[in-house]
């Protein structure tokens, strides 16, 4: 594989973050497809990519044309599959052609003999812990959505009008139809509840997130509250800034959930205020990692209290000393003078100076 494609696919992470969902009790098994038009120096020209939930499991690419697993645990599956890696290279080969001859169709409707453009597929299925199986089926031209399949009637909706020549071709080829039917409604949940098996340590892990709030002035009667969420897995999480424990949504606003590098999840969320009820407003985070839910308001940094600290310390000591000078300096006079006195009735009065 080509150091100069992986690129591609981080970019393909972040689009299947954006384009798909799953809850914390449920899995997803989604295949994605990329193909360019034109060749690209330094990049395969079409590049299949398989997921189970956000790990990247398999890939394939047209440069190599083998399939081959993306994680360690992936290479369990010989063990009860032998050649599973071989028969997943001959079924995506054939899908890229399939998947070819559908480009040239469309670019055919769109007089488009030439030119760069990007035709990707997304199709998989979920699985719930309470049962339940669903299908998705999806096709972007340029970025843009253009198929839709809906795997309840199993018909395709288009969205744009030059598509329909794709919907009749796939909707008058029942072969073609039924093979989808069973694989996003049998074999996908089942290849998925295995490979979920294979993965159980590090798709059930929990990574617990750190919260931090801080805050920024806007000017003189407002300012903004944020809440940063750290370091979370999985990827599932409820953040709301709260004002005295009721959901506060005015002025509130939130960056979608992005990945780390290592594999985590941040997310951030900012709320603007009236700085006097800046007490008022807590930041509440839910997570499957947390026993309960982290609360947290802002709190004057530390630096700050510390120097503040030192202030009222400094105050302090400089207070008790003067009040123990004071009291010395009169205790050290009255024993001066309680020592002359004795002295005085003794010997009589003390002459310091006389003239010579």
């Amino acid at each position: 594989m080509g150091v100069l494609w992986w690129p591609l696919i981080y970019l393909e992470i972040v689009l299947l973050m954006l384009g798909g969902s799953s809850g914390q009790s449920s899995h997803s098994l989604t295949i994605l497809y990329t193909l360019y038009s034109e060749p690209v120096p330094g990049l395969p020209q079409f590049v299949a990519l398989a997921y189970v939930d956000d790990q990247l499991i398999g890939l394939f690419d047209s440069d190599t044309e083998r399939a081959h697993p993306a994680v360690t645990w992936m290479e369990k599956v010989e063990k009860d599959t032998p050649n599973f890696w071989k028969w997943i290279t001959v079924r995506t080969i054939n899908s890229e052609r399939k998947f070819r001859d559908d480009l040239k169709v469309l670019q055919g409707h769109y007089n488009q003999s030439g030119g760069f453009h990007t035709w990707q597929r997304r199709h998989g299925c979920e699985v719930g812990d309470n049962g339940y199986r669903g299908g998705f089926f999806q096709y972007a031209y340029d970025g843009r959505d253009l198929v839709n399949l809906d795997t309840e009637n199993f018909t395709c909706e288009v969205a744009d009008a030059k598509a329909q020549v794709l919907k009749r071709r796939w909707e008058a080829d029942p072969a073609f139809m039924k093979s989808w039917k069973e694989f996003l409604e049998e074999e996908c949940p089942d290849w998925l509840l295995k490979f979920v098996e294979y993965g159980n340590e590090t798709l059930r892990r929990r990574e617990v997130p750190l919260v931090k709030v801080t805050r920024r002035t806007i000017d003189e009667a407002q300012e903004s509250l944020i809440c940063k969420v750290h370091g979370f897995y999985p990827r599932e999480t409820e953040a709301t800034w709260r004002r005295d424990g009721e959901v506060w949504e005015h002025r509130t606003l939130r960056k979608s959930i992005a990945p780390n590098s290592d594999g985590t999840y941040y997310a951030w969320l900012s709320v603007d205020i009236d700085p006097t009820e800046r007490n008022h407003f807590w930041c509440h985070v839910d997570h499957a990692s947390l026993p309960e839910p982290l609360v947290l308001a802002w709190e004057e940094p530390a630096s700050v209290s510390r120097r503040l600290r030192v202030i009222w310390i400094l105050l302090a000591v400089s207070l008790v000393t003067v009040v123990v000078s004071v009291f010395w300096i009169q205790s050290s006079k009255s024993t001066v003078k309680e020592s002359t006195d004795s002295y005085q009735s003794r010997t009589g009065p003390v002459i310091l100076f006389r003239d010579c």
